[in-house]
């Protein structure tokens, strides 16, 4: 079943904040949580945090979108989130400093991108992957009439 797209730039939205307060901490805690969010939503992205939260606060106040994006490409998204994040906590967690701030900004820059302009890395790169091994599919597929 496809998925508001508002849903996941609130998601980048919310992570390009927890990634900032990395950055400015230092907490590879924090990241070690983001991580979690980011494992749980790579499993269901309709039921991470951020996503029940969007649904609960944001999307009845909204109407209804007008396209529709497949699950696929942000599955993908989020494992890769997960491996930047467990990579960048463990860097801080560990002491390797400069290996959280690099990680730690990576994932910010993604997740800024997202939030900001909707261009979400991950889901290019999962798209290009299936173009190139012959298997495409659309971004985004038209949203029916309830």
């Amino acid at each position: 079943m496809p998925l508001d797209p508002r849903g996941p730039r609130f998601a980048a939205a919310v992570t390009s904040v927890v990634m900032v307060v990395v950055l400015v901490t230092g907490w590879g805690w924090l990241a070690l949580a983001q991580a979690v969010v980011f494992a749980i939503s790579a499993v269901d992205p309709r039921r991470g945090p951020y996503a029940l939260l969007f649904r609960a606060v944001l999307a009845p106040r909204l109407s209804r979108p007008t396209e529709l994006e497949p699950v696929a490409p942000l599955r993908f998204t989020q494992l890769v989130g997960l491996g930047f994040l467990l990579v960048c906590a463990g860097g801080y967690l560990a002491g390797a400093t400069t290996l959280g701030l690099v990680m730690a900004c990576l994932a910010l820059a993604a997740a800024f991108l997202n939030a900001a302009f909707g261009l979400c890395l991950g889901c290019e790169v999962y798209l290009a992957f299936r173009r190139l091994t012959g298997r495409a599919m659309p971004a985004r597929v038209p949203n029916p009439a309830p």
